[in-house]
């Protein structure tokens, strides 16, 4: 009888670290939920990787201004970058936080369509032109 004490006890303190454990992750990350972290793959110094550049850096100061990180990758200076995140066409612009982490290729001209693939406004928002945007969830 003593010895089924001691599984309950030592089950309970598991349960207790396991859901002190997971409340701590959650307060971690949730420091990091308006923070935004995003990789933009470029090739080379050509006018679409200027554009791409130029609108996202545009985006992020109108929508995230003091609570992204950007960073900029030219995929011939650092082609083990590019192979790493698995990049096949140029630009493309990787959300790495907050997740669900996306990706979205082009020049990223189409504001309204980067703003709901980045979820900084919901799909079905009636401010958005268009139809139907879908974004691949990684």
């Amino acid at each position: 009888m003593a010895a089924k004490k001691t599984v309950g006890k030592s089950t309970r303190k598991k349960s207790s670290t396991d859901s002190s454990a997971e409340f701590e992750k959650l307060l971690k990350n949730a420091g990091n939920a308006g923070h935004f972290v995003l990789r933009l793959f470029v090739t080379g110094n050509t006018v679409r990787s200027g554009q791409a550049i130029a609108n996202v850096r545009a985006l992020c100061e109108d929508y995230l201004a003091g609570r992204y990180d950007l960073e900029v990758v030219d995929i011939y200076q650092q082609p083990t970058a590019a192979a790493r995140e698995q990049i096949i066409a140029a630009p493309t612009l990787v959300k790495e936080l907050p997740v669900p982490a996306r990706r979205l290729i082009g020049d990223l001209s189409d504001r309204d369509k980067v703003i709901v693939g980045l979820d900084l406004k919901p799909a079905g928002d009636p401010g958005q032109k268009g139809g139907k945007t879908h974004w691949i969830k990684l």
